[in-house]
C-alpha cells in the first residue's frame, strides 16, 4: 500500500455546528468497539454463513420451497437496492437528490440489510474514497503489501477483518449532514430494531402463508439467515475482490476493477472502475451489456417524480475518464446511453 492518500473529496464538509459536541451521535456506542459489540458482530457473521454452508444439503435433503426462494430473493434485493441505492450513491456520494419520503424508505431499507447503521457506513465508505487504497483506507486489500501472501493476508483484512477494527471512523467528520437530520439519525440509532425487523418478517410471512411453524422455521432459514449472509458476502466482495482483480478501462485513484460475475447480486455495484473514476455517477455499469439494476431503479424514482437532480453519466464525461492504454482501449466498446 502506498503512503499518500488519494483524496476524493466528494462527502460534505462539517461545520462549526457540526460538531459532536452540538449534535448527538449517529449510532449507539463509544468511539471505540467494545468486547460485547465485536462478539456480537462475530455471531452475526458466523451464524448466517453456516446456514449458508448447510443450505445445499438441506435444500438436497428437505427441498425448499417456492416460498422459502421468493422470500429469499425479495428480502435480498430489497436489502441490496436499499445499500446501493439509498445508503450507497444517495447517502453516501448525492447521486441524486430525493423526496423525503423515497429518502426515508430508502434509509429503512438500507437498514433491513443488516450492515450497520446508516450514519456508520456512509462515514466509513466516505473515508474508504477518500483514502482509497492508501494509507488510511479502512478495508484496502493492499494493506499488508503487494507479495501474493501479503495480498492474502489484505483480502481477508478488507472482506471481513477490517469490521474487527476497535477505532471508529469520526461520525462527524464523515457524515456531520446525515447526524444533523434528525430522521435519519434516528433511523441510525435504531439499527437494532431494525435488524429485528429484518430477521423476523421472513419468519412471520412463511409462518402465516403456510399457518405452521415449520413454515416459520424456513423462513426464516432461507428468508432471514441464507439471505443476510449471501449479501453480507456480496458486499464485502465489493471491498476485496474488486480492489484486486477486475478490468479498469477507467482512470482511477486506486485499483478498483470491474468484476462482471458479481454485477446481478451486487445490483450493480461491481462495475467498480467507473464508480471510483466518478464516485457521484448515480450509474455504474455504463458500457454495453453491463447490466445496473440500482441505475434502472433510480431512472424509475426520477420518471415518477420521488427522484430529481440525478447525475447521469453523459457520454463526454465517460470517455473523459477513459485509460487510453491496452486495459482501456476503446476498440470495439460503444458507451451506453445513461440509464
Amino acid at each position: 500500500m502506498t503512503t499518500s492518500s488519494d483524496v476524493i473529496d466528494d462527502a460534505p464538509k462539517a461545520t462549526s455546528q457540526d460538531t459532536s459536541a452540538s449534535q448527538p451521535a449517529g449510532t449507539l456506542g463509544g468511539d471505540r468497539k467494545g468486547s460485547a459489540e465485536q462478539i456480537a458482530l462475530l455471531l452475526f457473521i458466523i451464524v448466517p454463513f453456516l446456514a449458508l454452508i448447510a443450505a445445499v444439503p438441506l435444500a438436497w435433503g428437505w427441498g425448499v420451497s417456492w416460498l422459502d426462494l421468493g422470500l429469499l430473493v425479495f428480502f435480498y434485493f430489497l436489502g441490496c437496492h436499499g445499500i446501493t441505492i439509498g445508503f450507497h450513491r444517495h447517502f453516501t456520494h448525492s447521486s441524486f437528490k430525493a423526496k423525503r419520503p423515497l429518502k426515508i424508505a430508502l434509509a429503512i431499507a438500507g437498514s433491513l440489510a443488516v450492515e450497520g447503521p446508516l450514519v456508520r457506513w456512509v462515514a466509513d465508505h466516505r473515508k474508504h474514497h477518500r483514502f482509497s487504497d492508501a494509507e488510511g483506507d479502512p478495508h484496502s486489500p493492499w494493506r499488508y503489501g503487494e507479495t501474493v501472501p501479503a495480498l492474502m493476508k489484505g483480502l481477508w483484512w478488507a472482506h471481513i477483518g477490517w469490521m474487527f477494527d476497535e477505532e471508529r471512523t469520526p461520525q462527524d467528520k464523515y457524515a456531520p449532514d446525515l447526524i444533523k437530520d434528525r430522521t435519519l439519525r434516528n433511523i441510525s440509532r435504531q439499527f437494532i430494531l431494525w435488524t429485528v425487523v429484518s430477521l423476523a418478517l421472513p419468519a412471520l410471512i412463511g409462518g402465516l402463508v403456510t399457518m405452521s411453524w415449520w413454515g416459520a422455521f424456513t423462513g426464516f432459514f432461507w428468508g432471514s439467515l441464507v439471505r443476510v449472509a449471501l449479501l453480507h458476502h456480496v458486499t464485502w466482495s465489493i471491498n476485496s475482490i474488486c480492489h484486486a482483480v477486475g478490468k479498469r478501462p477507467f482512470r482511477s485513484r486506486d485499483r478498483s476493477g470491474n468484476v462482471w460475475w458479481l454485477a446481478i447480486l451486487s445490483c450493480g455495484e461491481s462495475w467498480h472502475n467507473l464508480h471510483h473514476a466518478d464516485p457521484t455517477s448515480a450509474r455504474h455499469g455504463v458500457e454495453r451489456g453491463q447490466i445496473d439494476s440500482s441505475a434502472r431503479l433510480i431512472r424509475w424514482f426520477e420518471l415518477a417524480g420521488w427522484a430529481y437532480d440525478v447525475r447521469w453519466p453523459s457520454r463526454s464525461r465517460i470517455d473523459s475518464r477513459r485509460n487510453t492504454g491496452a486495459d482501456g482501449s476503446r476498440r470495439g466498446r460503444e458507451t451506453a446511453e445513461a440509464a
